[in-house]
C-alpha cells in the first residue's frame, strides 16, 4: 500500500512499508499539463531527478512495541548501547509519524466543521456526525498518546551514555506532542460540545511543559525564545532519525560506456575524413588553396557530425537501461544492506503500458499532456539488517517548485454580484496534475492508484485519490 500526501507547500511524499520479499518495483508517472510548457528543453532529465526527486529508507516494525522491548533489554545491559539508541529511535520515530499523520487528517475535518456555522452543524445529521467522529479521534488520540508516553519513561535507563540518548527523544517527543495537540486545540470547531476536548489538550500540554521544565530538558534562554526552542527541536528530530535511516551511495551509471562511444564516434569520423584527405590527394593533386578549403569542409564536417553521431548512439545504448545506482548501508555497521536501480525519463502517452493508460483513463482535454516517469528497482537483504528487523519504509520527496516557476505570474480577476453590486476578485491560477503509482513485489500483484494533485504558482493546494487497483479488486 502505498500513502500520498503533502509534505509542505511544493513537497509530494509518497510512503510505502516493505515486505520481506527482497525484490521491489515502484513506478511514479506525473502527468503535467502541457499548458506549462514542460520539456526536455526547460528541465532536463538529470536536472529534475537531481533537483526535484529525494529517496530515504528507514527500518520499520510492524510490532510497534518491539523497538521499545529492545530497548529496555539494552538498558538492562543484555544489548549494546547501538541498539539501544536505534531501538529507541525506531520507537520514536515511528510514534512522531503516526501523530503526524493522524493531526494533519484532524485538522482537514476540524477546518471543515470550524467554517461551518454552529447551527447548521445541529441542523445536518451529516455535519453532525463528522463532529461526533471528530471528537471521539481526538479522544482517543489523547489517550494513545498519553499511554505511549507512560511506556517510554517507565523505564529510564541508569547508565549515562545510555540516558542522554533517551533524554533527547524524550524532550522532543514531549515539546513534539504538546505542539500537535496545541494545533488542534487552535483549529477546532467552536462550540460547547468540544470544550471538554479543548481543555482537556491545554492540561496535557501543560503538564508536559511542567515535565520538560522538571526534567531540565532546555535552557531558559532556549525556553524563552521560540525560534532557539524551534531550532533545537529540529536538530533533535535529525538525532532520532539518522540511527535508523539507511546511509546512501549514489553512482551514475554509464560512464564507461560514454567514454567508449565517444572514442568510437571519434575513430568512425575520423576513418571517414582521413578516407576524403586520400581521396583529395588523388583528385587535385598538390596541396593547392582548393586543396586547403576541401580540407576545412571536411573537418567542418567532422566536428558536426562528430556529436550527432555520438548521441545518437549513446541514446540506443542506454535506451529503456538504468541511469543510476543507489547502495544502501546500515549506519550502525557500515553494511551494505540493499541496492536500488534508478531510471527517469520523458514518455509520450501512447508508449505507456496499458493498466497506466487505463488508469489515468485520459480524454481529449489532456492529449497534449507530458508525462515524467521516474522508476525504482530495488533488491534488499532482509538477513543483513539489524537483528529483529525485517521490513523498511520507503520516503519518495517530489518536489513541484520546480514546475511552479513555470506557472504564469499574471493575476485573474472574475465579477460577481454581491449586494446589487458588481464586484472583482483575485482568483488564483491552479492546475491540475495526475499521479499514477504503480508498486509490484516479488509476489504480490501489481498495486496501481491514481492521485489528483491541484498546484498553484504557491504551492500544492490539494491532494485527493481518486481510483486505486490491485488484482481484480478496483475502486473509483
Amino acid at each position: 500500500m502505498i500513502n500520498v500526501e503533502r509534505k509542505n507547500s511544493f513537497q509530494l511524499r509518497l510512503t510505502r512499508r516493505l515486505k520481506e520479499e527482497t525484490s521491489h518495483t515502484l513506478d511514479v508517472y506525473l502527468f503535467v499539463p502541457r499548458e506549462l510548457g514542460l520539456s526536455t528543453h526547460v528541465i532536463s532529465e538529470e536536472a529534475f531527478y537531481h533537483g526535484a526527486i529525494s529517496v530515504s529508507r528507514t527500518y520499520y516494525s510492524d510490532e510497534y512495541h518491539l523497538p521499545l522491548v529492545h530497548s529496555r533489554l539494552a538498558s538492562r545491559n543484555q544489548l549494546g548501547s547501538d541498539s539501544y539508541r536505534l531501538s529507541l529511535s525506531l520507537y520514536a520515530y515511528q510514534y512522531v509519524g503516526a501523530l503526524e499523520r493522524t493531526t494533519q487528517g484532524m485538522l482537514a475535518s476540524a477546518r471543515k466543521l470550524r467554517h461551518a456555522p454552529s447551527d447548521q452543524r445541529e441542523e445536518s445529521s451529516e455535519l453532525q456526525e463528522q463532529a461526533d467522529a471528530l471528537r471521539d479521534q481526538l479522544q482517543e488520540m489523547s489517550d494513545l498518546s498519553e499511554s505511549i508516553l507512560k511506556r517510554l519513561r517507565r523505564n529510564s535507563p541508569s547508565d549515562e551514555r545510555l540516558y542522554k540518548y533517551f533524554a533527547n527523544i524524550d524532550n522532543y517527543l514531549s515539546w513534539f506532542t504538546e505542539q500537535q495537540l496545541l494545533a488542534l486545540v487552535a483549529h477546532m470547531p467552536r462550540g460547547g460540545e468540544f470544550s471538554e476536548i479543548k481543555r482537556r489538550f491545554i492540561s496535557v500540554c501543560q503538564r508536559e511543559s511542567d515535565y520538560r521544565k522538571e526534567q531540565e530538558y532546555n535552557a531558559e534562554r532556549v525556553m524563552e525564545d521560540p525560534t532557539r526552542m524551534s531550532n533545537k527541536m529540529r536538530l533533535l528530530r535529525r538525532l532520532i532519525e539518522h540511527p535508523i535511516t539507511l546511509k546512501q551511495q549514489a553512482l551514475e551509471l554509464g560512464g564507461g560506456e560514454q567514454k567508449a562511444v565517444k572514442a568510437l564516434a571519434t575513430a568512425v569520423v575520423m576513418a571517414f575524413v582521413s578516407l576524403g584527405i586520400l581521396h583529395l590527394r588523388d583528385v587535385i593533386g598538390d596541396i593547392t588553396a582548393l586543396f586547403v578549403l576541401a580540407m576545412a569542409l571536411l573537418y567542418a564536417m567532422r566536428e558536426v557530425f562528430k556529436d550527432d553521431l555520438r548521441n545518437t548512439l549513446w541514446r540506443l545504448l542506454r535506451r529503456g537501461r538504468p541511469k543510476w545506482r543507489r547502495q544502501y548501508i546500515d549506519p550502525t555497521r557500515n553494511q551494505t544492506v540493499g541496492r536500488q536501480l534508478e531510471w527517469f525519463d520523458y514518455k509520450r502517452y501512447a508508449a505507456l503500458d496499458a493498466d497506466i493508460q487505463r488508469m489515468r483513463r485520459r480524454t481529449v482535454a489532456q492529449r497534449e499532456e507530458v508525462v515524467l516517469h521516474y522508476r525504482s528497482s530495488s533488491r534488499m537483504s532482509p538477513t543483513r539488517f539489524l537483528s529483529g528487523y525485517e521490513h523498511t519504509s520507503e520516503s519518495l520527496n517530489i518536489d513541484f517548485s520546480m514546475l511552479t516557476r513555470l506557472m504564469s505570474k499574471e493575476k485573474h480577476y472574475i465579477y460577481r454580484l454581491k449586494d446589487g453590486q458588481s464586484v472583482r476578485e483575485s482568483v488564483e491560477r491552479r492546475h491540475l496534475f495526475n499521479l499514477v503509482v504503480r508498486e509490484t513485489g516479488s509476489e504480490d500483484t501489481p498495486y496501481i492508484a491514481r492521485w489528483k494533485v491541484v498546484v498553484s504558482r504557491s504551492g500544492i493546494v490539494d491532494v485527493e485519490k481518486v481510483a486505486e487497483e490491485n488484482g481484480e479488486k478496483t475502486a473509483k
